[in-house]
């Protein structure tokens, strides 16, 4: 499968913002907590979804199960100014009920339709491992992480700057990039 440009460069940038969002500043996982919080803002945070889409795609998160895979994979060859219409994708795709209203939200927006299709593709390749090499890095850093758990407790600090490595690594092996290890 061909990722264009476009979305390789948000899809890291989606992580990114994923990956913000998962851990307070004492290590406690608070994603759920951060996103609700998000999805209240939702009609502040539309004002950045034409520039930083990957910032209030985040209010999206888990709302898309995708049903016509080989769609989603084409819309994820386009670039920004040729992308499939929402029309045309939203019915392959199944949007959870509490999504709803979000989705009507953004489709108010001129731009809105244009930034569904966006985030549901930064879902989808959240979602779908990206290749052979980037399944091949998530499982050597689960492998690594089952031996850690084993070896017992570690520093927080030390635990996240790894785990930002090992991001960082999986995402260079997916841009077809020898893994650093």
């Amino acid at each position: 499968m061909h990722i264009s440009p476009f979305f390789q460069e948000l899809r890291s940038a989606y992580q990114a913002e994923l990956d913000d969002l998962s851990f307070d500043s004492e290590g406690q996982h608070v994603l759920h907590k951060r996103l609700a919080e998000k999805r209240q803002a939702m009609t502040f945070l539309l004002q950045m979804m034409d520039l930083n889409p990957e910032m209030v795609a985040v209010v999206l998160h888990q709302a898309f199960q995708f049903n016509a895979p080989a769609m989603m994979d084409h819309l994820l060859s386009r670039d920004a100014d040729e992308l499939l219409s929402w029309e045309e994708l939203s019915d392959s795709l199944h949007i959870a009920p509490w999504a709803q209203p979000m989705v009507q939200t953004a489709l108010s927006e001129p731009t809105g339709a244009w930034f569904l299709t966006v985030a549901a593709g930064l879902e989808y390749m959240h979602q779908k491992p990206m290749g052979a090499a980037a399944q091949t890095a998530r499982t050597d850093a689960d492998d690594d992480a089952t031996e850690r758990a084993h070896a017992g407790p570690e520093d927080e600090e030390e635990r996240e700057a790894r785990e930002r490595e090992e991001a960082g690594n999986a995402w260079m092996v997916e841009q077809g990039f020898d893994s650093k290890e």
